[in-house]
């Protein structure tokens, strides 16, 4: 089953400050029904008010991290989405927070493939980290100076993945 075929008519939420992100993930999920917000209020009602498959929220510009709590309370599965954020440490805090995923504005053209892994362990939201980082590991490593990055948090990151193993 491709990527499209598991998130057909799924709702989302896309929260971004930049409205070319917004038309962009529009377009690439266009499969879905899609929720936008520029904001962190406008996200806020939206979270609050609708239920969703799952919220797309950039870290910078909209107080992603807080829309992370609010999403986790709705039982919304929360893809990190940033380029001006990516750090070890916004991966460290995104997966700490509870989010279900943490991809980079780099790789936005594979959302719907992120989308679908998230959503293909729907209620087992936390187990597609061991997917991302199968798919997004090697971008990581190239990103955070080379493997080192695990390596230095290696306990946490092996206590993590195998607290979220299962996919």
């Amino acid at each position: 089953m491709s990527a499209e075929d598991k998130i057909i008519g799924k709702r989302i939420l896309i929260v971004d400050d930049e409205e070319d992100v917004l038309e962009a993930l529009s377009e690439l999920l266009y499969v879905c029904k899609i929720d936008m917000a520029s904001s962190f209020e406008k996200a806020k009602r939206s979270l609050l008010n609708n239920d969703y498959h799952v919220a797309i929220i950039d870290i910078m510009g909209v107080n992603g991290f807080e829309l992370l709590k609010i999403a986790n309370s709705r039982n919304v599965p929360a893809i990190m989405l940033t380029a001006h954020g990516l750090s070890e440490g916004n991966l460290i805090k995104a997966a700490e927070g509870g989010a279900a995923y943490y991809a980079p504005k780099d790789k936005i053209s594979d959302i719907a493939l992120f989308v679908s892994d998230v959503i293909g362990v729907e209620g087992k939201r936390k187990n597609a980290w061991k997917r991302m980082m199968d798919r997004l590991g090697s971008f990581y490593d190239k990103q955070f100076g080379g493997s080192d990055w695990r390596e230095k948090e290696s306990e946490y990151w092996k206590s993590f993945m195998e607290s979220h193993k299962g996919m």
